[in-house]
């Protein structure tokens, strides 16, 4: 984005008007406030393809029907170490929430714990329940799948077979310096494609594949024909995204369609079709059961400040590990948040929808400096 086509806008009454527009919904006061917390923290951190641009996405799918809102979150299996959960197709944050709660408790209890959970809607960023879990000293691992989203091509493939599939782990640190890796199994997440649109922008060159198996980062090959309307959709372009790493990345992605979707029951991106939803195959690990706990964290504190500690490349400034660069975000973004003016005129235009007023001044923020 360029100063020209995107505004600043305060994270807190922002986050407010978030909340009011899914409550609008029906949501429950709970459930919207912790998921517009989320759009919003995920853009402070970096992430706008899971952030404030899903608005105008949750807002259709809630008038449809294919979100529901304060929907039934249930627990349908608890053998000890292994609980599953569904979330009843509701609103995907809030129930992956629930679910790295309840695993996070069992870990403390006994040690370890491993979570299921299906057929919750868009989850958004992962990293953010790793980061839930290191906040409490646990350890945590995620395979993320998204039934119903057939978008990403394999490595060798021309056509779609998976979804943009997360893989994510968090390490806690005492200082708070948590090691978060976070990253979709595709080159580019859809979201990023997503802002692509709505910006007029491109990808990479090779972000995506279109039909003939040619390497391009013209989102069209994506959406297709709905690529300028309100919500473009993914599943309407007869090209793909494309998987990251070559034949590595493209195992990742299948091992979590395989565990985050067949595993949990929310089902893969096969021949099946499935209703949209995320699954979630997730391990939590409470190192403080573990023998010499304070040296398992002393080992953990000593390696990642060798590593921050190397010399850095030539082009870069500073050698970082997973985390750095959204904590260093968040703090620059405290007091606003950049948001593309098409993602700012469609939280105005959902306003209008739900008949909510909206004190723009109240939202507007200055350019920070040196922007």
């Amino acid at each position: 984005m360029t100063i020209q086509d995107r505004i600043q806008l305060r994270p807190h009454p922002l986050t407010e008007l978030l909340a009011r527009l899914l409550a609008a919904h029906g949501c429950s006061a709970e459930e919207a406030a912790h998921v517009a917390r989320h759009l919003v923290e995920a853009s402070r951190s970096g992430h706008d393809s899971h952030g404030i641009v899903r608005i105008r996405r949750y807002h259709d799918w809630l008038q449809s029907g294919q979100l529901v809102a304060c929907a039934p979150f249930a627990q349908v299996a608890d053998l000890g170490a292994l609980m599953q959960f569904d979330g009843g197709d509701g609103l995907g944050q809030w129930a992956a929430h629930r679910a790295t709660s309840a695993g996070m408790q069992r870990a403390q209890d006994q040690g370890a714990a491993v979570v299921l959970l299906r057929r919750a809607g868009h989850i958004g960023r992962v990293g953010a329940f790793a980061e839930q879990a290191a906040e409490k000293g646990i350890i945590s691992l995620f395979f993320t799948n998204v039934a119903g989203s057939r978008l990403v091509a394999p490595f060798g493939a021309a056509e779609r077979a998976a979804s943009t599939a997360p893989v994510t782990v968090g390490v806690p640190q005492a200082n708070g310096r948590h090691f978060i890796l976070d990253f979709a199994t595709s080159l580019v997440a859809e979201g990023k494609a997503l802002v692509a649109a709505k910006s007029g922008g491109t990808l990479p060159g090779d972000a995506l594949v279109d039909a003939n198996g040619a390497l391009t980062g013209n989102p069209a090959v994506l959406y297709g024909e709905t690529l300028t309307a309100p919500t473009p959709n993914p599943r309407t372009g007869d090209g793909a995204l494309r998987s990251f790493g070559g034949h590595k990345g493209s195992g990742l992605m299948l091992a979590c369609e395989l565990l985050g979707g067949a595993l949990t029951g929310n089902g893969t991106n096969g021949p099946a079709g499935h209703r949209f939803g995320n699954g979630m195959f997730a391990v939590f690990i409470d190192p403080a059961h573990c023998d010499n706990p304070g040296g398992i964290a002393g080992e953990i504190a000593e390696y990642l400040a060798f590593v921050n500690a190397l010399t850095p490349a030539q082009g870069h400034d500073a050698v970082r590990i997973p985390g750095d660069i959204e904590r260093e975000l968040r703090a620059a973004r405290a007091d606003s948040v950049p948001v593309a003016a098409a993602v700012w005129s469609d939280i105005l235009a959902i306003a209008d929808d739900v008949r909510l007023a909206v004190d723009q001044g109240s939202l507007l923020a200055a350019e920070p400096a040196g922007v």
